[in-house]
């Protein structure tokens, strides 16, 4: 594993908002960066990132099933009393996941270990499977790269096959995130495109637009009735809205299916721990006020059962600064601290990507700090021939 220092093409920026990437910048800060890539051997995909991913993956469905069955562990994860029952529902029905993304500190020598599983709404997942593809073309098109480039991405051929998988006879499907936000809202339209190759009629509706019939069903503002719709919107919000309790009447089959509001949560990398101990992709791993957390010694991480982007994660005995977004009155996790490994001064997180059941490809954010932030920027990668 290598980073490299590369010169950006002139004109990114034109080519990326040509193929509706233009939340390039985050806050004026460059979010895509060509700069710097990261080369990893093919041994360190195949050997390392690839197997760990599908193996955790399997785990996390043991562990769903597990927990589904048990009143105190659904407690420990803080999911609603009066949506236990839902979200063991969707479970026992078997419903179907899309993807989800494992992200792993990974200096290619050592295994990967997790620091968390985005299992309900991962993001990056455009520029993870379209942008940074092509990148590398382009650069070997070039020359810059070697004709035997490649990459560990089959991420948008394995999404719109899942598609195909879901919906086999196509069919009318709902999209929705928050409309205002761009990333969100390019994501989805991304998630749409991939929907229309795969034979199905998408249509978006804003999830503050998403009213409830009579009938207790969910209706977008036309009045069309949600079936089957996709949602870049997490569980932990929406067990919590008012419109809750309407879950269960409103019989929608949602992507992410409720169940996935398990492994989405931070709760579950203690659980992974207690049941899978000194597992080699595994970070030692309690819940807050565990007495056994005493195992972590003097520095660790303090993580809230449910965040986004670095928000309120602690270094206990260190001195980073907290990113404050009033997450954590749900209570919290303590990890044990496992820094990601530096490069020229900056730390990347490898995330791979699942689609399906299958480990189908990476992105990586790279940040100046040991907590990856909403500023973290996306390099792309390459596996060197």
């Amino acid at each position: 594993m290598r980073r490299l220092k590369l010169t950006p093409r002139p004109d990114w920026k034109a080519k990326a908002e040509a193929v509706g990437f233009v939340y390039h910048h985050t806050e004026g800060q460059a979010y895509w960066d060509e700069s710097v890539a990261y080369a990893f051997t093919l041994k360190q995909v195949e050997d390392d990132l690839e197997p760990a991913a599908a193996e955790l993956h399997d785990l996390c469905l043991d562990l769903v099933d597990e927990v589904v069955a048990s009143e105190e562990l659904m407690t420990r994860l803080a999911i609603p009393a009066e949506h236990r029952d839902f979200v063991a529902a969707s479970w026992r029905a078997k419903s179907p996941s899309l993807y989800g993304r494992f992200d792993f500190g990974y200096d290619g020598v050592s295994k990967p270990k997790l620091y968390e599983y985005n299992a309900d709404t991962p993001t990056s997942v455009f520029e993870a499977a379209t942008f940074q593809w092509l990148w590398l073309e382009e650069l070997i098109a070039n020359g810059t790269l070697p004709a035997n480039a490649d990459q560990f991405n089959s991420l948008f051929e394995a999404l719109r096959d899942r598609f195909k998988t879901l919906f086999p006879t196509g069919g009318f499907v709902h999209f929705a995130s928050d409309a205002e936000a761009v990333e969100d809202r390019q994501t989805v339209r991304f998630l749409e495109d991939l929907a229309i190759q795969a034979g199905i009629e998408p249509k978006f509706v804003a999830m503050d637009a998403i009213g409830v019939n009579a009938e207790g069903q969910f209706v977008d503002l036309e009045g069309f009735v949600l079936q089957a719709a996709f949602k870049l919107y997490p569980w932990e919000h929406m067990l919590r809205e008012p419109y809750a309790a309407h879950l269960k009447t409103a019989q929608v089959r949602w992507l992410e299916p409720a169940w996935k509001s398990i492994l989405s949560n931070k709760g579950a990398l203690p659980l992974l721990w207690e049941r899978h101990p000194g597992h080699p992709n595994l970070l030692e791993a309690y819940f807050e006020g565990d007495p056994a957390a005493s195992n972590l010694g003097g520095r660790y991480v303090r993580k809230p059962l449910f965040s986004r982007e670095g928000a309120n994660v602690e270094i206990v005995g260190g001195d980073e600064p907290v990113l404050d977004q009033g997450y954590g009155q749900e209570g919290a996790i303590l990890q044990a601290y496992h820094p990601p490994p530096e490069f020229d001064g900056k730390r990347p997180v490898v995330g791979a990507w699942i689609v399906g059941a299958e480990p189908v490809g990476i992105g990586i954010r790279e940040d100046d700090s040991v907590v990856t932030k909403n500023l973290a920027r996306f390099v792309p990668h390459v596996i060197e021939g």
